[in-house]
């Protein structure tokens, strides 16, 4: 794995190698790969978690206490809602979205796929996910698993992040670029 310049990076890179290993050990990296995006979910659909894991106000106590009850109410049990539970009394849960992110990847490097993330305007539909990661596994030579987040701000198009590559074909993009070659005519 690529040395990481933020603090923060390097973090979740770590846990989520010690997450990783546990999870290979008990024959359960697929139950934890989707708990972790269960839970990825639910912080992506409300904003008091993600308060929650991101304010330094609230102590280790309150948030361990509510992540249990969280992870509980939610069915994510045993290795990765252990793993959630440690992660708040560490006072480590403002690194969980990279935690996450840096497990999908080795996983993904493990099963000899290429991870990229997707952002489009709208949602894909299964037949359009099917397509992209035919396109990127021809560019990649290998199979890609892809996580697909929408953002309407983009108007429209694609941007895929895979590894150090970025393509940004976003209607947004290309208007900022008309944009600015028109500033620069006039």
């Amino acid at each position: 794995m690529a040395q990481s310049s933020s603090p923060i990076s390097a973090v979740a890179e770590r846990y989520a190698g010690s997450l990783f290993e546990l999870a290979q050990q008990a024959n359960s990296v697929a139950k934890v790969e989707a708990d972790l995006n269960s839970f990825e979910a639910m912080l992506e659909g409300s904003a008091d978690l993600t308060r929650l894991i991101r304010s330094p106000v609230f102590s280790s106590e309150d948030q361990a206490k509510a992540i249990a009850a969280i992870a509980d109410k939610a069915g994510i049990t045993g290795l990765t809602g252990n793993f959630l539970r440690i992660v708040a009394k560490n006072r480590r849960l403002f690194a969980v979205p990279g935690m996450i992110k840096a497990f999908r990847q080795i996983a993904a490097e493990h099963r000899g796929e290429a991870a990229a993330e997707v952002t489009s305007a709208h949602a894909l539909t299964a037949a359009q996910q099917t397509e992209l990661k035919a396109a990127l596994k021809s560019v990649a030579g290998k199979d890609v698993a892809i996580t697909v987040t929408v953002d309407p701000s983009l108007l429209g198009g694609l941007v895929v992040k895979m590894g150090s590559r970025q393509i940004d074909t976003s209607l947004k993009t290309k208007l900022n670029s008309l944009k600015l070659a028109l500033k620069e005519v006039g």
